[in-house]
């Protein structure tokens, strides 16, 4: 019986990653990721954007299912990472949510981004005018107030009905969630754009 030896340093602890087929005993796995029906004109004119680095990059298979209405992800041989196609389903469903293509493909390239969802009515239970202006302080004037919310905490907000999409890490997504949940509780833009300089001096003096 052969005597374990205690790694001496960090060199003798690394392993290569393993591919897919490794993990699986050479069985392909496969995802279908259903299509919103008003998503599927963007689909079809961001189609070559969504195709390439899935296909180029991540060497996935992928094709658009206009019959289930659904884009169907494959790995392949040539598949290196094996988080590759839930990096993948991610990115999609991102799109899927009405993030920009060039937003959402921030999520296969970096590793500390999440997407959080939540409703209004989650915060404080409107309906009529005062949802409506819920969302309008949300917004702003022109967008501007989403804006300088997603400049301040680093993230991307799509505000859809009475969800908002947040993408972002952890620590980006929690400052623009208290900016909207106090704007959904009524507090004026202005008190929300203060405690937003606040925050943002305050991370300037950090890094």
């Amino acid at each position: 019986m052969s005597e374990f030896k205690e790694p001496q340093n960090d060199e003798e602890m690394e392993f290569e990653a393993l591919k897919p087929s490794e993990l699986a005993s050479g069985k392909s796995t496969s995802r279908r990721i259903p299509i919103p029906p008003h998503r599927l004109t963007p689909l079809k004119k961001d189609w070559l954007k969504i195709y390439t680095p899935l296909v180029e990059h991540l060497k996935l298979q992928i094709r658009m299912n206009l019959k289930k209405k659904s884009i169907d992800l494959k790995t392949s041989e040539e598949t290196e990472d094996i988080g590759a196609i839930q990096k993948a389903a991610d990115f999609i469903k991102a799109y899927n949510l009405g993030f920009d293509i060039n937003d959402a493909i921030s999520l296969l390239r970096l590793d500390d981004l999440y997407i959080d969802t939540f409703e209004i009515k989650d915060v404080k239970t409107l309906s009529g005018d005062n949802l409506s202006r819920a969302i309008g302080r949300i917004v702003g004037k022109d967008g501007k107030t989403k804006f300088t919310i997603e400049n301040t905490s680093r993230t991307r907000i799509v505000v859809a009905d009475t969800k908002i999409h947040i993408l972002g890490s952890f620590q980006n997504i929690k400052i623009a969630r208290d900016a909207i949940v106090h704007l959904i509780l009524g507090s004026s833009p202005g008190k929300v754009y203060s405690k937003l300089r606040t925050i943002s001096t305050r991370m300037k003096e950090r890094f």
